[in-house]
């Protein structure tokens, strides 16, 4: 199947985009409407590639029917859910359809400023996107609207909705209570909790919410093709519930971890082997992580078609669609514990039963992998896990709860021989594989990731 979202050579400049047909969506929006380029995004199906997979259009709508002085549109490119690079690999490859994906998204909502948010660490992104908008403008697509590149911090917070915006404005990567549509960018209406600020120029006497849109970098580089080829081209592809393509990211325990465009309802297992070149020679499959996010993927659920319907259907979820595959060699007790642990360091602790609980998971993870834990804490953990989600304001403290149960529930066995043994029966280090570049087959993982503490610093050697 030809690809469009991932070029086979990267596009360089406006002049390759144009000549191949690079503006068309965003001219065609103009010839709908507003009204009209919503409702196309409606009917085309396309879902939110961030990891919610909720309705694109419905979300667009949804925050034109908010009451508000100035409506602002967001594209996250804040990636840090481990196993994911395909935002980066969308940047990297064309960077264009995304700026013609914000100004068409901008303008279905009329937005009264826009954003592009990526990592300070993504430095060739930067480059590129930067370049992209700049060149994008002076080619006169969106000049009437101002947009800006925000450079955030690397933690992993920062690609929630809800803490980009905090980011945006300014502050440290805290989500908020309310979401972007409720309670969006400079918003003078304020919220429990936050200060709001003083009205900006154009604003009425009246305090406003200021709703805004934020969309994922996949799903707004969809949409310039949706526009420009019609709702009917982007159904020909996946299935009802989940039409079109999806970029997908396999990393693990695989020949050669990559980024690749496949069909929506490809099998699980055709999309390990076609983009992560299948496992390696005389190994199998233990599991499958749709990164942190959600329920383990057991090897007997590998024929699982990647869609939204289907992964909801065997218990988890398709999230990003950044696969990370472990095979029949990994202790799968190490796994839950690097994963927790993980989670637990990145909690932000406004909600002290995620923060606490997150943690009192982790330390009784790392007894029973290093051999000193007793059968109390297997029980203690999921007492933490039936209250770790409490009062919570972001979905951190459900993946802890989602993803460490799961686990649990699918390798008892493999608790139970760490128990009887005393110590590891299959000794090894999991990386939790937080993406720095992956390009050529090779992925590099952040090592610093395991020097990070509680406290978001980081220690000089690994504790």
């Amino acid at each position: 199947m030809t690809t469009f979202l991932l070029p086979e050579r990267p596009v360089e400049s406006v002049a390759d985009y144009v000549a191949q047909g690079g503006g068309a969506g965003l001219r065609r929006a103009e010839s709908l409407g507003r009204e009209g380029t919503i409702d196309e995004v409606r009917r085309a199906g396309l879902r939110g590639r961030g990891g919610g997979g909720f309705s694109t259009g419905r979300k667009w709508a949804g925050v034109v029917s908010q009451s508000g002085s100035h409506r602002y549109v967001v594209a996250n490119g804040a990636e840090g859910e481990p196993g994911t690079f395909k935002d980066r690999a969308l940047i990297r490859a064309n960077p264009y359809q995304l700026v013609e994906g914000l100004l068409i998204a901008a303008y279905a909502i009329d937005a009264h400023e826009g954003f592009i948010a990526l990592k300070a660490s993504f430095e060739p992104e930067l480059e590129r996107v930067t370049a992209a908008l700049m060149a994008m403008q002076e080619a006169g697509f969106g000049a009437h609207l101002q947009v800006t590149i925000v450079r955030g911090p690397d933690e992993y917070l920062f690609g929630e909705e809800k803490a980009l915006l905090e980011v945006i404005e300014g502050r440290d990567p805290l989500p908020r209570l309310l979401a972007p549509y409720e309670h969006g960018l400079f918003a003078t209406v304020p919220q429990m909790g936050w200060d709001s600020i003083r009205s900006q120029p154009g604003h009425g006497p009246r305090h406003s919410s200021n709703p805004t849109l934020v969309n994922n970098v996949e799903t707004l580089s969809n949409v310039p093709h949706i526009l420009a080829n019609g709702v009917d081209w982007f159904r020909s592809r996946g299935s009802t519930e989940s039409p079109g393509t999806v970029v997908c990211t396999v990393v693990g325990d695989v020949v050669a971890p990559d980024v690749g465009e496949v069909e929506l309802g490809t099998p699980l297992r055709v999309v390990i082997d076609a983009v992560g070149s299948g496992l390696k020679s005389g190994r199998q499959a233990k599991a499958v992580f749709s990164g942190v996010a959600n329920a383990v993927v057991t090897a007997d659920q590998l024929d699982t078609s990647v869609t939204y319907e289907t992964f909801a259907a065997i218990g988890s979820g398709m999230g990003s669609a950044g696969f990370i595959v472990v095979d029949d060699m990994a202790c799968m007790v190490e796994v839950a514990r690097a994963f927790s642990r993980f989670l637990y360091v990145e909690s932000c602790g406004q909600c002290p039963a995620c923060k606490r609980g997150s943690g009192e998971i982790t330390a009784r993870l790392e007894r029973i992998e290093a051999g000193t834990g007793e059968a109390h804490d297997i029980a203690e953990m999921q007492g933490w896990i039936a209250k770790v989600t409490d009062a919570n304001r972001c979905y951190l403290a459900v993946e802890e709860k989602v993803l460490i149960e799961s686990i649990l529930r699918a390798f008892v066995d493999e608790f139970q021989e760490h128990l009887s043994l005393g110590r590891c029966p299959r000794p090894g280090h999991f990386l939790v594989p937080k993406l720095t570049d992956l390009s050529g087959g090779v992925a590099v993982y952040d090592s610093r990731s395991e020097l990070k503490l509680p406290d978001w610093t980081y220690a000089t050697s690994p504790t």
